[in-house]
């Protein structure tokens, strides 16, 4: 693969699991040729792999748009993280220290970035935790698979999660570290099997997601820092004001011309 594809896939996935690129969000070919100093041809590699990945989808005349999951197909793909990453745990007969110890780290490193408010930043790290987990316990094929799940519920919860519950996946996190390193693998899987089901509990799947949800956080007032932005005042010119009926000129009636006697 060349690797100016590979830094486009990389730079999209890794925005998607930070949160930072929205489900639905279009990606231009030119912009991002522009942007990475590569020919379309190169970006379209790029979309088509991530497409066989099932992060984006290209629509008819209209380019390439980062996909927007339907209820169906987030049941789908939870049910896919739960069967993976338990089956991941219970293939397990001992972790390595080395491999408790990172993911010790990794856990306050998300407490702290709870504690922060550093919204982007939990959300890469919360998601992260489950790829630094397949990874550290050194299976490729399956780091590679549970990321792009990941990427696929972190757009999930964008569309259908009303309020993210950092602290509380956090301590789950917590929790499923702990068995581990106590040796209790089947406690740990059992405690990942309900994680994710306690993360897919709190979507609420029958709602529909809002397509102008962004344009209207644009153009909410609320959204204005301090004072809204004023509006300027454009002055009335007579000849306007007159045409428009608010002179006293379009309110007189004309007389006719009287006409002089011979």
């Amino acid at each position: 693969m060349n690797p100016s594809t590979a830094n486009i896939e990389e730079a999209i996935l890794s925005a998607i699991l930070a949160g930072r690129i929205n489900p639905g969000t279009r990606l231009g070919e030119q912009k991002l040729a522009d942007l990475f100093g590569v020919s379309r041809t190169r970006v379209r590699e790029a979309m088509m792999r991530l497409e066989t990945r099932g992060i984006v989808q290209v629509s008819a005349r209209r380019g390439w748009f980062v996909v927007e999951p339907s209820a169906e197909e987030a049941r789908e793909a939870f049910q896919t993280r739960r069967v993976i990453e338990t089956g991941l745990l219970q293939t397990l007969r001992s972790v390595p220290p080395a491999v408790v110890k990172s993911l010790k780290e990794h856990v306050q490193i998300e407490r702290e970035a709870i504690d922060s408010g550093d919204v982007h930043s939990r959300a890469c790290l919360l998601g992260d935790f489950h790829i630094h987990l397949a990874d550290a316990l050194g299976n490729r094929l399956l780091t590679e698979i549970i990321r792009d799940l990941t990427a696929r519920t972190t757009l999930i919860s964008m569309l259908y999660q009303p309020t993210e519950k950092a602290a509380e996946s956090s301590h789950d996190h917590e929790d499923i570290v702990a068995a581990l390193e106590s040796g209790n693998v089947e406690a740990a899987a059992q405690l990942m099997d309900e994680h994710i089901a306690k993360v897919e509990a709190g979507l609420d799947l029958t709602a529909k997601p809002d397509p102008l949800a962004g344009l209207r956080e644009l153009l909410t007032p609320n959204t204005f820092a301090g004072t809204p932005p004023s509006i300027p005042h454009v002055p009335i010119l007579p000849q306007a004001r007159a045409q428009s009926g608010h002179g006293l000129a379009a309110t007189q009636t004309r007389r006719p011309p009287t006409r002089k006697k011979d």
